[in-house]
């Protein structure tokens, strides 16, 4: 039964750009492995994956475009599989985590994050990953995000 990840915790990046995750958050993670996909979420956000379910969802996102540009759906709309096909290359990176959950941010990561060393950094459940946020960009989205709170709990439960 996949079970939602859900935690909010203040870490701090060392001067490495390192930080140790949550022990229960970790583990959501990594299940017993070391490899994880680290993805560029939205500016001051990263994500990171469990690497076979960012696999597996990648995989099935990439053979549906290829038989539609097979079967000739996408034709006239090269700029935008191009588009597609340059943040597929950038948005995302396999990362290791070492003993305790600690994860090195790469660089490229790094300036997506917003957060230098030695600085605090969010770590938040998202249900299916686990979010790292600039804390300033965090507080922002929840203040936007919690008022319809209520509403998306209903829609989802319904």
């Amino acid at each position: 039964m996949a079970r939602l990840i859900l935690a909010e915790a203040t870490r701090t990046l060392d001067e490495r750009y390192r930080l140790s995750l949550p022990p229960d958050l970790a583990e959501a993670i990594a299940r017993d492995q070391s490899e994880c996909i680290l993805a560029k979420e939205r500016p001051g956000c990263l994500s990171l994956w469990n690497n076979a379910a960012w696999q597996n969802r990648l995989d099935a996102g990439i053979r549906l475009v290829e038989s539609k540009i097979e079967a000739g759906r996408l034709e006239g709309r090269v700029e935008e599989v191009q588009r597609l096909g340059r943040l597929l290359s950038t948005r995302h990176t396999k990362v290791q985590l070492a003993g305790r959950g600690r994860l090195m941010i790469p660089e490229g990561f790094r300036e997506f994050l917003g957060a230098e060393a030695g600085s605090a950094v969010m770590v938040v459940g998202a249900a299916v990953c686990v979010e790292i946020w600039h804390p300033e960009k965090w507080q922002s989205y929840v203040g936007d995000e919690l008022p319809a709170f209520r509403q998306l709990l209903d829609q989802l439960t319904s």
